[in-house]
């Protein structure tokens, strides 16, 4: 897979990298713990190469995961990016390992990487793999009589820091621009958020009565209770402050759904196309 990433970058030289190239789904990294790890890691590591023997200076953001901490002691929240990294995942393991590989190339190599570590984030054109926007695409499909009036779901004890998708961009764009080579940064908004209560706030959004119903194939082999971060080192390199609500967030993911399922391709709001 090299040779295409080198063609690339005969093609094109840039000034900025933002690494997104990734199998990002937990669930699906408990499916295929190899393709994940070989996805993850092996993509960030042609990418770093084919830039390396080409002398090229872009400043490049690689994006991990909030998984990567693990299971952390409640103690410990809201997290801090120095906080010890307990990967309890195939994917989480791949975004250390991809972490850890954009700061041997930063050390090794001077080349301008900046990581982080990014916390959960929503929107409308979210993957209905994650679970938010499996509520979503569920209740506009009942709306639309194309399913029986019930939720399917899986843990929703389970607490966690969402931002807007939009918002997210935006820091990674502040991150780019004044972001530290080498270091690494947590982007979260340090609220929690159990996904039951997200899970009612949109049930509140529907035009229809529903059932919530746990479904077992749903469930994580192994889960983490509380995923929350602590924003402060990235407010304080880029002067970041988020500019969409959480209800918004939602209500543009229910309305994205509701387009997408019953009038064609819903088109996207400009910020995140």
């Amino acid at each position: 897979m090299l040779r295409p990433v080198e063609a690339a970058f005969d093609a094109v030289h840039p000034d900025r990298i933002i690494h997104l190239a990734a199998q990002s789904s937990v669930h699906r990294s408990w499916e295929d713990p190899a393709g994940t790890v070989r996805s993850n890691v092996l993509g960030l590591l042609n990418m770093l190469e084919a830039v390396r023997r080409r002398a090229l200076a872009p400043r490049i953001l690689v994006i991990g995961s909030a998984e990567e901490y693990g299971q952390v002691d409640p103690k410990e929240i809201p997290l801090e990016e120095t906080a010890p990294l307990r990967p309890n995942s195939p994917y989480a393991v791949s975004k250390v390992a991809q972490s850890y590989l954009a700061l041997q190339y930063a050390l090794s190599h001077q080349m301008a990487i900046i990581r982080t570590r990014t916390f959960h984030h929503t929107g409308p054109g979210r993957g209905e793999i994650f679970a938010e926007s499996s509520f979503a695409r569920q209740i506009a499909e009942i709306e639309l009589g194309r399913r029986p009036p019930v939720i399917e779901v899986g843990n929703l004890e389970a607490v966690r820091d969402f931002s807007d998708v939009r918002d997210v961009v935006r820091a990674y764009w502040a991150l780019l621009d004044r972001g530290e080579p080498g270091e690494v940064y947590n982007v979260c908004s340090g609220r929690s958020l159990r996904i039951r209560d997200l899970l009612e706030q949109l049930i509140a959004r529907a035009e229809a009565d529903v059932e919530i119903r746990v479904d077992g194939a749903r469930l994580r082999p192994a889960d983490i209770p509380a995923l929350v971060g602590n924003p402060r080192k990235l407010v304080q390199a880029t002067g970041y402050v988020p500019e969409i609500g959480l209800p918004q967030t939602l209500a543009d993911l229910l309305q994205y759904w509701r387009q997408r399922l019953g009038a064609g391709r819903p088109s996207l709001p400009q910020a995140v196309r």
